[in-house]
């Protein structure tokens, strides 16, 4: 089983962690102080508060597959680096702003960062095919995981500190320095390999490869299913993410400002989810994990809607967010498992905007929904959405790995056909 010493020794993964430290303190300390600086200079606008989240959410739509397809181009270590300088650089441009008195290329810094992320990403799921073994891959990811869930608790903390001391110029200003750190990390993983590393030649046009990885995953059993899994996830996250807040003064019967103590079992729970994850990721196969996180996140949210007291609500979150990290790390884990290196960028790039669109779409309905229907049913049909998803993928769970990777092997070679 692979244990913390044993992935610390691969240079990869130690230079993957301090990378992210460095690289979840610039985003976290940047998205508070962006909220904080657009507040205090439009008064709580709620219109321009709520561009906050456009400037991050809507280049996902609109670069993740382009996205996915450079990063399948271009060599990723360099891809990072290169991308990590480019978000530290921008900070410059965005302080040139706000010294001329152009407020709002605050947006600039979010949008500029989420642009260069739908590079990023995929381009480190390549990096982590190329240079963690099979055995260690799952436990490797479970590692990272537990990083961003130490930062979701942390980070707002450390955010709010940051704009509070510093204010919105060396807030943004530490944020570089934060960007810039993360590069200089990357550069000491071990240098791309030749084979499959990236820069394929350029034969191909760039909508080419477009059409080809969507062919790709279409041919693919494996990962339609996933895809359609995180489609549902999606809905099911976005029907509720807006009505936290309700749970709590209409459920519980209390005053909004005791929402805190719903965001205290979450982070708990995130945190030993992580660590929970990183022990158990050799014992239990990705789909399996997969698929116990989408049982109990369905058996939370369904609790949460049905509650009406502090603490099982309380222990409803704390359940969801426990078994949370499983759900990605096992999807993560399978589509590193059934995808050729040279199309992992592609098949991240057309997953990730299924997901964030369901859940954008979902966000925009679910308060029209709380107006005709309860919250009981509403956190019901949630929790539908996550069972239908641990439906999808339950034939993986019981298949035999053999006949599963036959299938792979026919699908994968369907694409192939087509190109030639």
């Amino acid at each position: 089983m692979p244990t913390f010493g044993m992935l610390q020794r691969n240079p990869f993964i130690r230079m993957v962690l301090i990378a992210n430290v460095f690289s979840q303190l610039g985003i976290w300390i940047r998205n508070f102080a962006i909220l904080f600086y657009v507040m205090e200079r439009t008064g709580g606008d709620a219109f321009a508060v709520s561009m906050i989240s456009v400037a991050e959410y809507a280049p996902i739509f609109l670069f993740s597959l382009i996205g996915g397809v450079l990063a399948d181009r271009w060599r990723p270590k360099k891809t990072i680096i290169w991308s990590e300088l480019a978000s530290a650089l921008s900070v410059g441009v965005v302080l040139l702003a706000l010294e001329s008195g152009m407020w709002a290329a605050v947006f600039f810094a979010t949008c500029g960062s989420a642009v260069l992320s739908q590079i990023t990403q995929p381009a480190g799921m390549k990096l982590f095919k190329l240079h963690v073994p099979a055995e260690q891959a799952q436990a490797g990811m479970s590692l990272l995981q537990t990083v961003f869930s130490i930062f979701m608790v942390l980070g707002p903390i450390l955010g709010t500190i940051a704009y509070q001391a510093l204010g919105i110029y060396l807030s943004i200003l530490l944020t570089g320095i934060a960007f810039l750190f993360s590069a200089c990390a990357m550069v000491f993983i071990p240098p791309d390999n030749q084979a499959g590393a990236g820069e394929r030649g350029m034969q191909t046009s760039v909508m080419q490869d477009m059409v080809d990885g969507i062919r790709y995953v279409a041919a693919k059993k494996v990962l339609v299913s996933l895809n359609l899994c995180f489609l549902a996830v999606g809905l099911g996250v976005g029907l509720i993410s807006p009505l936290g807040i309700f749970l709590v003064t209409e459920r519980l019967g209390l005053s909004a400002q005791d929402l805190q103590w719903m965001t205290i079992p979450y982070g708990v729970g995130e945190i030993i989810g992580g660590l929970l994850t990183f022990r158990l990721a050799a014992k239990i196969a990705p789909q399996r994990f997969l698929m116990l996180g989408l049982a109990v996140n369905a058996a939370g949210i369904i609790l949460s809607g049905l509650s009406t007291v502090l603490w099982l609500t309380m222990a409803a979150q704390f359940l969801i967010a426990l078994l949370q990290p499983a759900i990605f790390i096992g999807n993560n884990a399978l589509v590193m498992m059934h995808t050729e290196q040279a199309y992992i960028g592609r098949v991240t790039g057309i997953r990730t905007p299924l997901m964030t669109g369901s859940m954008v779409v979902m966000m925009s309905v679910s308060g029209i929904a709380a107006r005709t229907l309860t919250l009981e049913l509403i956190y019901a049909a949630a929790g539908i959405c996550f069972l239908l998803a641990a439906l999808i993928v339950l034939p993986f769970c019981k298949a035999r790995p053999a006949t599963a990777n036959r299938e792979d092997g026919r699908a994968a070679s369907a694409p192939c056909r087509s190109r030639e």
